[in-house]
């Protein structure tokens, strides 16, 4: 376990280690963390310079607990588990290369013969980091990297390839600073705390299905819907179903009396300023086992209805139901053409409220008879006429 310094612990110690096992090949030279195009900066001295390039998230430890931290049953933050990659290039005194080489030889040499940090290694050159309390033990890994690899990350520098190469430390394990919450240890069971029910279907209420009229895809105001579920009787007799919005702030409620067990027949409120068209959630709210308890929501969708189309010079004019509100998304399809709502008049403004007529500029669509249909937040009006035995297009 560490804390937020192990970072800067892992490039200190690295620094460290390289310095001192590679003091008589470096002389009078140094070891640096900085960027690769700022590196070099004493061309009369032996240089080694170890960068942080890249870290990745660690993907054994990124979702699990800390041993000793999180007991079974607890809830706790899972750490930050790090992977570091350093790139090391290396300079030699007065850009001779063949120093550079012998700098290379011998850091790679001790990288490898120490390949797991020393945790005392880690506490003299960042006591304060905790890293060396670690759990997982801190490794050194040669990263092998293709030549397009290197030219790519040396283009990232924007400075002049060096001979270098590249190393992965893992893992770095930086704990969370939340708290963990635990729960109490249970003493006892009550003699009514379990029970044993001879089914496989749920024993609390639940929905299982929409049922709209005739197999429609959406349903219109005022039409009756069937929710399908089972366990939806009322110690009451009181059922509230719980129709909710993406543009309401808080669920309508529709209050029905008890039908039965299994399902729930629902007449949709013809308001065309309360209920606007869209997709919806249904959930029902009824009390049993002397408890309020709400069924999980089930998706279905309001489909807007074109009451009365009226032709003037170009322009087309729809009476729709249920009204449209505020910075709904409105199109109109006239055949295979999409042709966007006509917000430069006034009259048919609907960014500062809702209304129920919507024009539409014809201009550039040909002469001739197409299919129309309203779409309103992505749901369209019904064109499929399916009340009759044979599906057929709404002449209407």
């Amino acid at each position: 376990m560490s804390n937020s310094l192990a970072i800067a612990a892992v490039t200190t110690t690295l620094r460290n280690l390289i310095s001192q096992s590679v003091a008589q090949e470096l002389g009078d030279g140094i070891v640096t963390t900085q960027p690769p195009d700022k590196a070099r900066y004493h061309h009369d001295k032996n240089q080694i310079n170890l960068f942080l390039y890249h870290i990745l998230p660690n993907a054994s430890w990124r979702t699990m607990d800390l041993p000793n931290r999180v007991k079974p049953g607890e809830i706790g933050q899972p750490p930050l588990a790090l992977n570091l990659y350093y790139i090391i290039t290396f300079y030699g005194k007065d850009n001779d290369d063949i120093l550079a080489h012998r700098l290379l030889g011998k850091a790679m040499h001790i990288l490898n013969d120490y390949a797991v940090l020393n945790p005392a290694d880690i506490k003299i050159s960042l006591g304060e980091s905790d890293l060396h309390n670690q759990v997982e033990r801190v490794r050194i890994t040669l990263q092998p990297m293709s030549l397009e690899d290197v030219s790519k990350l040396w283009r990232t520098f924007q400075t002049q390839y060096r001979i270098s190469a590249a190393y992965e430390v893992s893992v770095i394990i930086i704990e969370s600073s939340r708290f963990v919450k635990t729960q109490k240890p249970v003493l006892t069971r009550g003699e009514d705390s379990l029970f044993v029910e001879a089914s496989l279907t749920l024993p609390f209420p639940t929905l299982e299905a929409v049922e709209l009229p005739n197999q429609q895809n959406g349903i219109c105001l005022g039409e009756v819907f069937t929710l399908i579920g089972h366990h939806l009787d009322s110690d009451d007799g009181i059922l509230f179903v719980r129709l909710m919005h993406p543009r309401f702030s808080k669920p309508m409620q529709l209050k029905l009396q008890q039908q039965s067990s299994t399902e729930i027949v629902v007449e949709l409120p013809n308001e065309p300023s309360n209920f606007p068209a869209g997709f919806y959630t249904v959930a029902v709210r009824l009390c049993k086992d002397g408890k309020q308890q709400t069924t999980n929501a089930l998706p279905f969708s309001l489909a807007p209805k074109i009451q009365q189309i009226t032709q003037s010079e170009r322009i087309l004019t729809l009476i729709t139901n249920p009204q449209v509100w505020q910075q709904q998304e409105v199109a109109l399809l006239l055949g295979d053409r999409e042709l966007l709502l006509l917000t430069d008049l006034e009259e048919t403004d609907v960014a500062t409220a809702k209304t129920d007529t919507l024009k539409f500029n014809i201009q550039k669509i040909p002469a001739g008879e197409y299919f129309v249909r309203l779409r309103v937040d992505g749901i369209d009006s019904l064109l499929v006429d399916r009340f009759v035995n044979l599906p057929v297009f709404n002449a209407t």
